[in-house]
């Protein structure tokens, strides 16, 4: 076959790459508006107004005396209609004869649970039967959490809704489900809620994707608008956490966009900020753009789980930035909503060290609560309400049933398994100045009937 002139060759290779290109575009474009049409499906199916009613006035104004939980909401089990497998329990591992493993170092109590929100895991307890979970993908579980706050004087909570869920019609749909039953449970038991939008994961050049969402919210389901959101100065709340961080792909210059377009949509904004977020050291990124974004906001929280270990520290903490971090908040203003967690383990998940912070009973989270009292503040977060990826949960949980079981996961060490939601409720008295300060905590009590 005779050669053809080079150029020529060149020729036909460029209209073939083009045309090839041109395909990749299409196709990208096909998928894009796929993609496109099942998130409006999901936002058209699951972002609705609520259609309860509160039994009686809620107070939601402002965060002052309020002990407040950070809730994941992010649990799924398989056959529980989110079609997400055994989200957060399980994670993959191809070393594993399942291809999976457990993530979590707690096992919670589902002893009040209805057999339709009890869903069988691959552990076995000491009779034999398997160890059962939850999903928080059931309206009924989630509702019982709020009871749960009620029923222990935990006044409501922060509803984490992760960024990079936005775009996954799935993840949006469950995540906008949790956030509905989360809302419709505030309503029934008279306690408060507020979204929080977590930028963990986000990449450069990403984040006007929690603008677009919180439009979404505001249009179709009306957050902000019904008698259980938190408002702050006469505005509904919005949290955006993971703001100043160092270790993260996008910019300051990004969060500061994210800020000031809540704000202009009439909200209220808390951010999330590192623990080095006022001497911009640490866990902090070295620029000063993040206290101005701070100004901009009206309440700042700096995370501390795994911050510090024992209960000196904890004490220590709280006289050296605590105490710093209130007053350069109240010359500007702002209300500081310090973050308490009552212990901490990794092992499952990052083969990390088993009960790595111990919870000494209650006393460890007990005393960052006198701590922060003593330090000036009279709000609290309380780091997590059902986390038991990393052992921070503080609802009902069990102490492992065998001994091998002991071995891999953190138990209520003897305790009631409601003593941490006790505990908690004791916190917010203690904040109100219903109780003394004490270093030690409340005894535990009995646990209370269902």
């Amino acid at each position: 076959m005779p050669r053809l002139p080079t150029q020529e060759r060149c020729g036909r290779f460029l209209l073939l790459a083009g045309a090839g290109m041109a395909f990749v575009l299409a196709r990208v474009a096909m998928v894009g508006a796929a993609e496109a049409a099942a998130l409006d499906q999901v936002r058209r199916e699951f972002m609705i107004p609520s259609a309860v009613v509160a039994s009686s006035p809620i107070d939601r104004d402002g965060l002052e005396g309020r002990v407040l939980c950070g809730y994941q909401g992010w649990f799924a089990a398989k056959g529980d209609g989110a079609e997400l497998g055994w989200n957060h329990w399980r994670v993959p591992d191809r070393d594993a004869p399942q291809g999976s493993r457990i993530a979590v170092d707690m096992l919670p109590d589902v002893s009040e649970l209805s057999a339709e929100e009890r869903f069988a895991s691959d552990l076995v307890g000491a009779d034999g039967r398997p160890i059962e979970v939850f999903s928080s993908y059931h309206p009924a579980t989630v509702n019982r959490h709020f009871q749960w706050m009620e029923e222990y004087g935990i006044d409501g909570a922060f509803i984490q809704r992760f960024a990079v869920n936005l775009r996954h019609p799935k993840l949006l749909a469950k995540s906008t489900k949790v956030l509905q039953s989360c809302r419709d449970g505030a309503l029934r038991h008279g306690r408060v809620y507020a979204v929080m939008y977590d930028l963990s994961g986000m990449e450069a050049g990403t984040l006007s994707t929690v603008a677009e969402d919180w439009r979404h919210l505001r249009d179709r389901m009306k957050i902000g608008d019904d008698a259980a959101a938190i408002h702050v100065a006469g505005k509904p709340l919005v949290a955006v956490w993971g703001v100043g961080f160092k270790d993260r792909d996008y910019s300051l210059e990004e969060c500061r966009a994210v800020i000031a377009a809540l704000k202009a949509d009439g909200c209220a904004v808390m951010c999330g900020v590192p623990t080095g977020w006022r001497t911009l050291d640490r866990d902090a990124v070295r620029d000063p753009l993040l206290h101005e974004i701070v100004g901009m906001c009206d309440v700042v929280s700096p995370w501390t789980v795994g911050r510090y270990q024992t209960p000196e520290e904890v004490l220590r903490h709280a006289e050296r930035d605590w105490a710093a971090d209130i007053a350069w908040c109240g010359e500007r203003g702002i209300t500081f909503l310090p973050v308490a967690f009552p212990g901490f383990s990794w092992h499952n998940l990052h083969r990390g060290q088993l009960d790595q912070i111990p919870r000494l009973g209650g006393r460890f989270l007990w005393l960052q609560a006198v701590g922060a009292r003593q330090a000036g503040a009279n709000s609290l977060y309380i780091a997590m309400f059902d986390e038991v990826d990393e052992a921070t949960a503080i609802f009902k949980c069990i102490d492992p049933p065998t001994p091998e079981l002991a071995l891999r996961f953190v138990g209520m060490e003897g305790l009631p398994s409601d003593h941490y939601l006790r505990l908690t409720g004791e916190i917010g008295r203690l904040l109100r100045g219903e109780r003394p300060v004490s270093d030690e905590p409340p005894a535990p009590m009995a646990v209370r009937p269902n």
